[in-house]
């Protein structure tokens, strides 16, 4: 059975994501041409480093440390799925919080997992008085199946950071 849980500080570490296997075979992308998306192949895989978990583990501790939210979905123990939500609205009249990561480890993909991690985190950011989330979302078709399933769209307003930092991401949000 898998439990869903608050993280606290003191816990996220290296150990943590022992049992998590972030690889993602990816094939086709969304590409933005002129006003349309379109797919287009882009085959490639994503993991992450030692150095990538380490900068994970650094930016989720500075997520709770300034009073963020990192929930996680545990299957026997073992972290298998975690989003996070940072404090701090932006964007004006949009009333945003940034989804800054949700994550489902390979093995646990297509169970429902990711459905509830991002429930909670509009629970949480709701709770916080924003009125959407924004989401600068990993490229994938499959990524942006997801988020579409979800309720995401175009976002109205663009985070000129996050573009500046992931050019291929889709810069998407969601109503609370």
């Amino acid at each position: 059975m898998i439990q869903y849980r608050t993280l606290q500080k003191q816990e996220i570490s290296r150990e943590l994501f022992r049992d998590f296997i972030r690889r993602q075979e990816v094939t086709d992308c969304l590409r933005r041409e002129g006003e349309k998306w379109v797919v287009k192949p882009d085959p490639f895989i994503d993991d992450w480093s030692e150095e990538d978990y380490q900068t994970l583990v650094r930016c989720l501790r500075h997520t709770v440390e300034t009073d963020g939210f990192v929930y996680g979905a545990f299957w026997d123990g073992a972290l298998k799925g975690f989003v996070s939500v940072e404090a701090g609205l932006f964007g004006g009249e949009h009333r945003y919080l940034d989804l800054s990561s949700i994550h489902v480890s390979q093995d646990m993909r297509g169970k429902g997992i990711g459905r509830m991690l991002f429930q909670a985190a509009r629970e949480w950011a709701g709770r916080m008085g924003a009125g959407k989330l924004y989401i600068s979302a990993h490229s994938a078709v499959e990524s942006q199946a997801f988020y579409r399933a979800m309720g995401c769209v175009e976002a109205g307003w663009y985070h000129a950071g996050h573009v500046e930092q992931e050019p291929y991401d889709c810069q998407l949000e969601c109503g609370l």
